[in-house]
């Protein structure tokens, strides 16, 4: 069975557009079009960029570097956690071993 789609208004730069969202994806869809719309004001305020298809560029470059940047970051926060997990297996394992090593 597909997944039902229903029609969602959202509003960018003063400009309404009817999006297909699956149902109960609403709140979600709704939020992505409010930080969107933001950012894209952010850029055309800056004054540096003129007309929708460059502000939208330049919003979703920022976005998208955000994105790979928080990927970064959160990549190397699991790679020293899973160090540290090792570590802590290992510590545990020569433990146990010491304590086997003991009982005979």
């Amino acid at each position: 069975m597909a997944d039902e789609t229903v029609p969602v208004a959202v509003k960018i730069l003063d400009k309404e557009f009817r999006v297909a969202c699956k149902d109960g994806e609403e709140e979600a869809l709704l939020a992505a079009a409010s930080l969107l719309n933001s950012r894209m004001l952010e850029v055309k305020n800056s004054g540096k960029v003129i007309g929708p298809d460059q502000i939208a560029m330049m919003a979703a470059l920022n976005l998208t570097h955000e994105l790979l940047q928080q990927k970064e970051d959160f990549g190397g926060e699991n790679t020293a956690i899973s160090k540290r997990v090792e570590a802590m297996q290992e510590k545990i394992e020569s433990s146990l071993q010491n304590l086997q090593q003991m009982e005979f």
